[in-house]
């Protein structure tokens, strides 16, 4: 059974593309998106699965934070300690949805130097938020103990 409409979860598809075009590939592309930089459809496409294609349609979109999120979502399955600046800024971004994705990565791979940020998101506006980064504070300080 799959873990999505298109046939794959969003960690077998960014597992596929790592292994097409690198980890290292992958990682620098998840940055790029984090950042706002472009990086071509067929990464935007494996990091968010057919969703991605209304947002490369070439017509104005008011929800490219959809890229970030997805950049974001990718650093969870392909990880490197060179994109822990990408999700500090990620902690911080106006999106809740990317602020949430990143913390989750902070949580998953135990960034340490992201505490003291994602420690403040327990008190973020939207709820969801405040729940992953509360888990990903007590990750974190578990780990050190």
């Amino acid at each position: 059974m799959s873990g999505s409409e298109w046939g794959l979860t969003p960690q077998q598809s960014i597992g596929l593309e790592c292994a097409r075009r690198g980890k290292d590939a992958v990682i620098t592309g998840c940055i790029r998106l984090i950042y706002g930089d472009d990086v071509d459809s067929a990464l935007i496409m494996a990091l968010a699965g057919p969703a991605a294609r209304r947002l490369l349609d070439g017509e104005p979109h008011d929800d490219l934070y959809w890229l970030r999120v997805w950049g974001t979502r990718g650093l969870l399955w392909a990880w490197d300690d060179s994109a822990t600046g990408a999700v500090l800024l990620a902690l911080t971004d106006e999106a809740w949805r990317v602020r949430e994705m990143a913390a989750k990565v902070v949580a998953r791979h135990l960034v340490g130097d992201a505490l003291t940020v994602v420690a403040a998101l327990r008190d973020d506006p939207v709820p969801r938020v405040r729940a992953v980064a509360a888990r990903a504070v007590t990750r974190l300080t578990g780990a050190a103990a």
